[in-house]
């Protein structure tokens, strides 16, 4: 899939990519509440401001939210039934409502999906600790609901970017998309959305995790090690989908399914894709970190670096994004159940060889 951007600054092409790497963050479950934190929260909460106070370019490096919250979406044709009110939790600049609003959704199925996402929901609440990324495309045209009249957008601003104000009980389905890889205490998170569930009513979310851009944070890594003599964190940890699924039960959550996609993006140069990060809100928020700029000689070294060792033979290099995807119900009496282990009465080897 190619994006028509500006070759100078903006990907030039996505592609399907597995790989390897290293770098994760793990969880570890005690009897207490978890009480740490990882990211500086008003670090992060500064540079979503900063990036919605240029619209524009805001709107040009959403391609990769916007992506996401498609197949967080495109999820939904597979749930047969309505929602009359649904949080997104993490809402950014509302590329979720963007996604739930679009035309012709899934136009290739049999029959097909013509009509939004949307006309799914009564009531959708879009939280964010940001007042100025919620409200940046509060009237541009991708975010009309003309044509789906009976659709309401709530923007609620978060006072605090980990804790969910509502009532127990209180929505039909929550959905997340590109912002839970930010949260300090996940599993203190994913307990508040299950609790502001109604029963039997399911949780829809992607995050960054895994490997993502572990080709930028190994090629400063070898920078720094070559022109400093030592190294600092340039990318955040990110959870591992093995923590996902583990997170999810451990909080409440049953039928889960966790999966993972990687979404790899070519950029001219490394300059390119951290500028792309930058207009994101993306950018570095661990506690410790260097602060500063990254040193230019450090950045000229990793860029050739990166070349070296991920870059493609048209020039470009290559940034590959992991997302995991999650999907978790909140129990209730009446949800179905599997069977009791042992009570089947058709064997699966006969199946098979009767075929």
């Amino acid at each position: 899939m190619r994006l028509n951007l500006a070759p100078v600054c903006r990907p030039q092409q996505w592609k399907p990519l597995l790989t390897g790497g290293t770098a994760r963050r793990s969880y570890a479950f005690q009897s207490g509440s978890l009480n740490f934190e990882v990211f500086n929260r008003r670090a992060k909460w500064l540079q979503k401001e900063r990036a919605a106070a240029n619209a524009e370019e805001g709107r040009q490096a959403d391609y990769l939210k916007d992506e996401v919250a498609m197949r967080v979406c495109e999820r939904l044709l597979d749930v047969k039934r309505q929602f009359p009110r649904v949080l997104d939790f993490g809402a950014n600049s509302c590329n979720v409502a963007r996604a739930l609003l679009r035309p012709d959704p899934d136009p290739e199925s049999e029959p097909p999906v013509t009509d939004p996402l949307a006309t799914k929901i009564t009531e959708l609440v879009a939280a964010e600790s940001s007042h100025s990324l919620l409200h940046r495309d509060h009237d541009h045209p991708s975010l009309s609901t003309t044509h789906v009249p009976d659709f309401k957008l709530t923007r609620h601003v978060l006072e605090h970017d980990e804790l969910l104000p509502f009532e127990p009980d209180s929505f039909d389905m929550v959905l997340s998309s590109m912002s839970m890889h930010w949260i300090n205490d996940l599993p203190g998170v994913l307990s508040q959305i299950n609790s502001v569930l109604k029963p039997d009513c399911p949780f829809i979310g992607a995050m960054l995790g895994g490997d993502t851009l572990y080709e930028l944070r190994t090629s400063l890594q070898l920078a720094e090690q070559e022109r400093k003599g030592g190294i600092s964190p340039h990318v955040s940890p990110l959870a591992d989908v093995r923590d996902v699924g583990g997170l999810l039960q451990r909080t409440g959550f049953k039928m889960l399914t966790v999966d993972v996609e990687d979404i790899v993006v070519d950029y001219p140069d490394m300059f390119a894709l951290m500028q792309d990060l930058q207009a994101m809100g993306e950018g570095n928020a661990v506690l410790g970190r260097e602060m500063g700029p990254i040193g230019r000689d450090v950045l000229l070294a990793g860029d050739a670096i990166y070349r070296a060792l991920h870059g493609n033979e048209d020039g470009s290099i290559p940034a590959t994004f992991r997302i995991i995807h999650m999907i978790g119900w909140k129990e209730s009496p009446d949800q179905a159940q599997p069977l009791r282990r042992g009570s089947g009465k058709a064997s699966l080897k006969d199946l098979l060889e009767g075929q």
